[in-house]
């Protein structure tokens, strides 16, 4: 058996880049704003899903004490949007139309699916947190396909039906 070498962060982004995700923004009363990549369902019983946040999140540590936020899984319509929402600073709402959850939070008009949740927990994880969400309220476009983000890019699902 050879000794396992040691991965550097530039060969594992390098790989990662081929692993497509979802893209979708995290929003909280403020208004308030952050960008994900790893939005992940975790629990049917009860209902948990989380996502991670990078620790030099600016906008984060804003939403935590609020203990309450919305998933907004964005369509494929959404670029701009997550875009808007992915850079630190400065007016992420601008020209984003938005109405309250239930509990308060921004759902994003664009969204495809949202989720309404409030923090189970936040757990350290390298050079992010892990969220782990109670989700109270969700709901889902009738029709649309998610954005998708893989090999560096904003990707598209084929409109070929199966």
């Amino acid at each position: 058996m050879t000794a396992a070498r040691e991965v550097t962060p530039e060969q594992f982004r390098h790989v990662m880049r081929h692993v497509p995700t979802g893209v979708a923004v995290v929003t909280a009363a403020g208004p308030l704003g952050l960008a994900v990549g790893s939005f992940v369902s975790v629990s049917l019983e009860p209902p948990l899903a989380g996502f991670f946040v990078a620790r030099t999140s600016t906008t984060w540590p804003r939403i935590e004490p609020l203990g309450r936020f919305c998933v907004n899984v964005l369509g494929e319509d959404g670029e701009d949007t997550s875009r808007a929402f992915a850079v630190s600073g400065g007016d992420k709402f601008g020209g984003v139309s938005w109405r309250e959850s239930p509990m308060g939070s921004p759902v994003l008009d664009g969204a495809l699916a949202w989720f309404d949740c409030t923090t189970h927990s936040v757990t350290d994880a390298g050079d992010h947190v892990f969220v782990l969400a109670d989700v109270h309220e969700l709901s889902v476009r009738n029709s649309g396909r998610p954005l998708i983000f893989c090999h560096g890019t904003y990707q598209r699902l084929s409109r070929k039906e199966v």
